[in-house]
């Protein structure tokens, strides 16, 4: 039954909403101050959790899966033009380093959390490998990895509403972790020394950042066609290897995983197009804007079902899941940064690229005035996309057999 007041088949209306969500959070986000410290990304997550939790718009709608099917998709080869492994090599440098053994702390938690709570989970494994590849590349990399493993629509509903609070409230705790004391005496940080968040102009930094450029007609449709071949393609390799690699054993279903996974694919076909054709791919204007505004649309999509009764009611042990993943994220990032003398400006953003990917890291980066680290985040973030995808699998896999 219905109890919303737009209700879910109001396609029009529902998509009007979710792109104005979108477009008035970058708006937010460039224009004020607070909402620059906020980030977009949040604020769109925030927009549509009140929306859905005053039951203005529904919390399932076909519109939303059409969000997971199409947009996300499309989303992440444009998002993957500049993902050049030779340039994220070359140009990440200290960043790269601090990511990775961030990353290990989201596996860290991921079984110590699966080992804690299994008995009192179902299916526990499935939700270990969305979580490490979420929390190691962004939310993007949930949708691989619950079509990877057959989650139900309640596990990724519950899963996801879990996720959603609780990144909206670990992205508060990174923009206000520049300020705790004991973190200000006890690391480095010189950007936060020398930057200041807003520009001469009195513009925010993320306005500054995505000041208006040269887009062709040329630019636009390089961008969009490719994006589409690459997915086409992608998904008919996929399904191709899903049907051709038998499964049966531990070995077998790992690979079929792997190679049956249309993201994976996805992301390592537009990976390889950007490293060897760099001149190409990396020249199409645009591509990051289209791809960073539909992936507004999606952190917006994912704040729907950031229901508080469904929390109370399906996944406070879920949310306790995710909790027990984010801190050991955070501890193994800010012990091994301090022993390797990592900055803290460089800390919070390997954080930040973990769980929420490369967009948010990079928003925050933006929006903090810590331009200088804004690119190599948005490489190494990139990365995770990828890399994030390799981890969910083999972690789901391999506590599938406990």
């Amino acid at each position: 039954m219905n109890t919303s007041l737009i209700s879910s088949d109001s396609t029009w209306f529902l998509w009007a909403i979710l792109t104005g969500i979108a477009a008035l959070s970058i708006w937010l986000e460039q224009n004020y101050k607070w909402a620059s410290k906020v980030t977009g990304c949040v604020l769109a997550l925030i927009g549509a959790m009140i929306l859905s939790n005053l039951r203005i718009i529904p919390i399932n709608s076909p519109v939303y899966d059409n969000v997971w099917s199409y947009v996300v998709p499309l989303a992440i080869p444009l998002l993957l033009y500049n993902a050049n492994v030779k340039k994220i090599k070359k140009e990440s440098g200290r960043l790269l380093i601090i990511y990775l053994i961030s990353g290990l702390g989201t596996i860290a938690g991921a079984v110590i959390g699966f080992l804690l709570l299994k008995n009192y989970i179902p299916n526990l494994y499935k939700v270990a490998g969305m979580m490490t590849g979420t929390y190691t590349g962004g939310s993007v990399n949930l949708v691989a990895m619950s079509d990877a493993f057959e989650a139900t629509g309640e596990l990724v509903s519950a899963s996801v509403v879990a996720d959603n609070l609780l990144m909206a409230l670990y992205f508060f705790v990174l923009i206000a972790m520049p300020s705790i004391g004991f973190l200000y005496r006890h690391f480095t940080h010189p950007i936060i020394d020398e930057n200041e968040k807003l520009s001469k102009d009195g513009t925010t930094e993320s306005a500054s950042y995505w000041k208006a450029k040269p887009i062709s007609l040329k630019d636009i449709a390089f961008a969009v066609s490719t994006a589409f071949i690459i997915v086409a393609i992608s998904t008919k390799i996929a399904d191709s290897f899903a049907i051709l690699i038998p499964t049966g054993n531990i070995l077998m279903n790992l690979l079929n995983g792997l190679l049956g996974n249309k993201y994976l694919i996805m992301t390592t076909i537009t990976m390889l197009l950007a490293t060897y054709l760099p001149k190409f791919f990396g020249n199409i204007a645009g591509a990051q804007e289209i791809g960073t505004f539909l992936i507004y649309i999606f952190f917006t999509v994912i704040g729907v079902p950031a229901s508080i009764v469904l929390i109370i009611q399906k996944s406070p042990l879920l949310l306790v899941y995710c909790t027990i993943i984010v801190v050991f994220n955070m501890v193994v990032s800010l012990v091994f940064g301090k022993l390797l003398k990592f900055n803290l400006e460089e800390i919070i953003l390997a954080s930040n690229a973990n769980i929420g990917g490369p967009t948010t890291a990079a928003a925050m980066a933006i929006a903090k005035g810590w331009n200088n680290l804004v690119i190599p985040t948005l490489l190494v973030g990139t990365l995770g996309y990828i890399i994030g995808n390799y981890y969910g699998t083999i972690i789901g896999n391999l506590l599938n057999a406990f």
